[in-house]
């Protein structure tokens, strides 16, 4: 017997983030054809997301993105102000999404996660976003900024992850991501104490998940390559000033001198980076656990 399965179509009605899928199959068999046909649900409409650090770049992007399937997404950022722009701006976009907004800025250490967990006590997916950067050469990083950088791009993530697993393991279902970086695997010399922390998301993710095997949680890290972010686009905007030169030319040294081995050659925009977090936040996902994901363009010179 032979059965052959040939796409008639496929629709995707946004660049970087699928939705509103369709996907059709003819099948062959003996001869005789047959018509499959199907939407391709995550099955977020309803869940509840935290997504921290979600007033631009990633984070917004993933905020915006859960949002539009129709999870029930809180924001957060460091200020009134940026939180309310970021929930009207999606709000804009989705006037039937169902959004909420939490301040809280994590480099007052505990604080943060407490005064979340304090309003929000619950949630279905927990996205560990919130992070900075800098480029400094390792002689002039001082201990200061070797805890600054690890209390929010580490500590974040493992107290928020640590007060919503209980409630996600009695529920047996939950997601926790982390967005960690290529910089986890490859050590950027120009910031590394930013690599150290990003390295360390991925080891907390893999050891969280080992500890709720079986368990409908899953715990996964995502390695996002260069990005346009907001923190990108102001670091490239600074190097272009300085240097006299473009934008354009600034990023295409970039991947020449710094990111050499970038299949993509491009930044990668925050919207192609957030359709796999949402893929991961989802439903169908449920095989996939301790994983750390590359969505770096190709930076990463693997096949694993």
């Amino acid at each position: 017997m032979t059965r052959r399965v040939s796409p008639r179509n496929l629709e995707i009605d946004s660049p970087g983030f699928p939705s509103n899928r369709f996907f059709s199959f003819r099948t062959e068999s003996n001869g005789q054809t047959a018509s499959l046909g199907g939407s391709v649900d995550l099955k977020l409409n309803g869940k509840s997301a935290l997504v921290t650090g979600s007033t631009a770049g990633i984070g917004f992007a993933i905020a915006r993105a859960l949002a539009r399937e129709g999870s029930h997404v809180w924001v957060n950022g460091r200020t009134q102000a940026r939180v309310d722009a970021a929930i009207a701006s999606i709000k804009s976009e989705f006037p039937l999404a169902t959004i909420d907004g939490i301040a809280a800025d994590f480099s007052s250490g505990e604080s943060a996660a407490s005064a979340i967990t304090a309003r929000l006590p619950a949630v279905d997916i927990l996205v560990n976003n919130v992070g900075i950067f800098d480029v400094k050469p390792f002689p002039e990083i001082p201990d200061s900024e070797w805890y600054r950088f690890f209390e929010i791009n580490v500590m974040s993530g493992v107290r928020l992850s640590r007060h919503y697993l209980k409630p996600m393991l009695e529920k047996n279902w939950g997601r926790i991501i982390f967005i960690s970086s290529e910089s986890a695997v490859q050590i950027p010399v120009e910031m590394v104490h930013y690599g150290m922390t990003k390295t360390a998301q991925v080891a907390i993710a893999r050891g969280i998940a080992e500890s709720v095997a079986g368990s409908g949680v899953t715990v996964n890290s995502i390695l996002a390559g260069p990005t346009a972010s907001e923190g990108a686009g102001a670091f490239v905007e600074s190097m272009a000033r300085q240097q006299s030169k473009t934008p354009q030319q600034i990023e295409k040294e970039f991947f020449e001198q710094a990111r050499p081995t970038s299949l993509l050659k491009r930044f990668a925009t925050t919207d192609e980076v957030a359709a796999l977090v949402t893929y991961v936040a989802g439903e169908p996902s449920s095989a996939t656990n301790g994983a750390a994901l590359r969505v770096d363009g190709g930076v990463v010179r693997a096949i694993l």
